[in-house]
């Protein structure tokens, strides 16, 4: 509860202030990350399977998947390396200290009629990097060092990932409901598309110059030699995109909470050698028009190529899919700059993957507390918006759910005790002198 209602620094030191236990022993505290005295993995499978049950039981249970960084300013901290900045401008390289984690996220649905869902975590994991020798280092610890690179691998974690999350599933009875990964371009490669489990449907974001090719026709009777694995080439997705003689088709999608009809080309069934011959279908998204003002001209974006191993679902349910994945990121904004993950100041291998975990899971059982307790509807007697905050949202936000739970916690506490230190005030938008509300600050602090 500390680490969702926390006004200051989300330090150790600051949820001990937030509960209230300031002028108590804080080495228990300190040592429930560096001793580990939790399971990360339970706490998590806690919230996996309270996604599950709000879904139907045909419905499969879609994940999306990706990486961030956590800034930090020692350079001594494990797992805490120079890190290329993805915020950086694309002419110049910029360099952070930083520690790498992993994250998966459900979508939970939260309309059945406008196929709205909302992303919640619930897997996160550190993803560090080994240390590269010095030059000159013996020959035995640079192959080792290239074979810990290559286990420490992105793709690699990632499909390591999500074969537990299968064996989990089909473990607690399952084994039934598929699996849908989506990811963007960093996992569609040879190392996450050649261990993908069975059961799970892929779905990645391809370049467009990609080179993919058709099934191997019949061989001749009597044809010696190796039977051929890909057969003519089928182009690269760009010139698929250019071909006239692939028709277009119009899928309705549900994004940034409207619906838009997008333009798309299909072609199936595909062979890509990153994938090592597993059959593939390609979707081509047209790009997608938007003006920037009322009355500005009329622009497009990049056009965009997804490949999915699922040949026969429709191309509907697959962008859904893939449109949901951008909540990820909402995800990690959200953990980095409402619920504090990575400002906990501690310094120990186990703290610092225990401590960001902690406050991942933390965020996950309220987005999942909030759905059960009132959906994608407005919160019951919730906190009245600003004047200048629209009357309707599209769906509640963390922030929203953040000052609920803090009214919830000390409104009555805070009217109690301090209804006669300051005066409420009116709602004249023209006062003269404005007066401090401690009410409003501690229930509106953002």
């Amino acid at each position: 509860m500390s680490q969702l209602v926390c006004l200051g620094r989300h330090t150790v030191t600051g949820l001990m202030c937030a509960s209230g236990r300031q002028f108590e022993d804080w080495s228990a505290d300190y040592r429930l990350f560096s001793r580990e005295r939790f399971c990360k993995g339970e706490l998590f499978d806690v919230v996996r399977r309270g996604v599950t049950a709000e879904l139907a039981e045909t419905e499969p249970l879609v994940v999306g998947l990706d990486d961030t960084l956590l800034h930090k300013r020692g350079s001594r901290i494990p797992g805490v390396k120079w890190r290329r900045d993805p915020l950086g401008p694309p002419f110049r390289v910029n360099m952070v200290l930083a520690q790498r984690v992993f994250q998966m996220s459900a979508a939970t649905p939260q309309d059945e009629r406008s196929c709205a869902a909302r992303m919640v975590p619930i897997d996160f994991c550190d993803a560090p990097t080994p240390a590269k020798p010095r030059p000159g280092s013996p020959q035995e610890q640079m192959e080792a060092y290239r074979r810990e690179a290559q286990a420490c691998n992105l793709p690699a974690l990632a499909s390591r990932r999500v074969k537990l999350l299968r064996d989990k599933m089909d473990s607690e009875g399952e084994s039934e409901r598929e699996l849908w990964v989506v990811a963007d371009g960093g996992y569609t490669n040879k190392h996450f598309l050649r261990s993908v489990p069975e059961r799970v449907v892929f779905i990645g974001r391809i370049r467009g110059d990609a080179r993919l090719y058709r099934l191997p026709g019949p061989v001749p009777a009597g044809t010696r030699g190796r039977k051929p694995v890909y057969g003519d080439e089928a182009g690269t997705p760009e010139a698929i995109r250019r071909d006239e003689g692939v028709p277009w088709k119009t899928a309705r999608v549900l994004a940034a909470g409207k619906v838009h009809d997008f333009r798309v080309k299909e072609a199936r069934p595909l062979l890509w050698r990153a994938s090592g011959g597993t059959r593939l279908r390609l979707v081509v998204i047209a790009p997608l028009a938007y003006r920037p003002k009322k009355r500005s001209r009329l622009l497009y974006r990049k056009p965009a190529y997804l490949i999915t191993n699922d040949l026969v679902s429709p191309v509907e349910k697959i962008l859904q899919a893939y449109v949901w994945r951008w909540d990820v990121e909402v995800n990690f904004r959200d953990e980095k700059q409402l619920i504090g993950v990575g400002e906990a100041q501690v310094r120990s291998e186990a703290s610092v993957q225990s401590a960001p975990a902690f406050a991942v899971a933390s965020y996950a059982m309220l987005l999942l507390a909030a759905h059960r307790a009132f959906a994608s509807g407005p919160i019951p007697g919730a906190v009245p918006p600003p004047k200048w905050r629209r009357a309707c949202k599209p769906r509640v936000s963390t922030n929203d759910l953040i000052q609920q739970l803090r009214a919830e916690l000390w409104g009555r506490g805070l009217e109690d005790n301090f209804s006669g230190f300051v005066s409420p005030g009116g709602h004249d938008t023209k006062r003269e002198k404005g007066e401090p509300s401690l009410l409003s600050a501690v229930l509106y602090a953002a």
